[in-house]
């Protein structure tokens, strides 16, 4: 008899008259047990096909990063270059952009265009060395790059290190493995081209005239990745390690071998 009391439907078990009631129960039990399987083996292949969709689902978002990636290093090599980058350049750990030549054409332009009265020069005695400056009047602050009104005596120590150990750097004397090299500074009106009679001045170089200032800095160099507010531009810099680690993430310290220091900064930057 039905149970009255109960809200649910009564359920209809189909016996097989020619079995026992222990058959029929155990026939009931086995088909249980196979559908119990088949719902396993149906929660188990779901749970696998969860699993690749979640990896397919992964190989998509790292190739959209991938593609996002691409087109964020597309953008940045369209970004029009400002005008130190086609010089040897830096900012010192106190903020003042640092330029020099990359050889006698730019070493010319450097001195002749970009070098003004507050600035500072720095060279070596060895032939065919960089000239540097530091430009006092161009600084980056809080990832901005300012000009203002130059500021010569804001000029540290660590700043007029940073462009002599630069100066050191890319001369030929790290071609050469010295640990160390003689560099001086000197006022922009200190640099000439008038040379004594009978003497000749070739491109890239200049006479030095007056006082100097010495510096033994060591020979070392690093590279990082600079980036620039608000544009979010980012610039590879390389430099003395000191001023590099001031103002860039992912940097690496170049060290003396067979390879030129502005090739190994280019292998850094690939």
């Amino acid at each position: 008899m039905p149970d009255k009391t109960s809200n649910e439907t009564p359920k209809e078990i189909v016996l097989d008259y020619e079995l026992s009631l222990e058959e029929n129960a155990s026939r009931y039990f086995d088909r249980a047990k196979k559908l119990k399987a088949k719902a396993e083996g149906a929660k188990e292949a779901i749970k696998k096909m969860e699993e690749k969709l979640e990896k397919l689902r992964r190989q998509s978002e790292k190739e959209i990063e991938k593609q996002e990636e691409l087109k964020r290093l597309k953008e940045r090599a369209k970004r029009k270059k400002r005008w130190f980058e086609k010089f040897r350049w830096f900012f010192s750990s106190e903020g003042f952009l640092v330029i020099g030549g990359r050889d006698a054409t730019t070493n010319e332009i450097v001195i002749k265009k970009h070098t003004d009265s507050n600035d500072i020069v720095f060279h070596t005695d060895m032939a065919g060395s960089p000239f540097f400056v530091i430009k006092a009047g161009i600084r980056l602050e809080d990832g901005k790059i300012t000009e203002k009104e130059p500021e010569p005596e804001a000029i540290g120590d660590a700043t007029l290190e940073e462009a002599a150990q630069a100066t050191a750097s890319f001369s030929r004397a790290w071609k050469l493995g010295l640990g160390t090299l003689k560099v001086f500074h000197v006022k922009p009106e200190q640099v000439t081209k008038e040379t004594n009679a009978g003497e000749f001045m070739p491109k890239g170089a200049f006479m030095i005239r007056g006082k100097t200032t010495y510096h033994q800095p060591m020979i070392e160099l690093a590279a990082g990745i600079l980036e620039l507010k608000p544009e979010g531009d980012r610039l590879f810099m390389c430099g003395p390690p000191s001023a590099v680690k001031a103002h860039c993430s992912d940097t690496a310290v170049i060290r003396q071998g067979d390879m030129k220091p502005s090739d190994a900064a280019k292998k850094l930057k690939a």
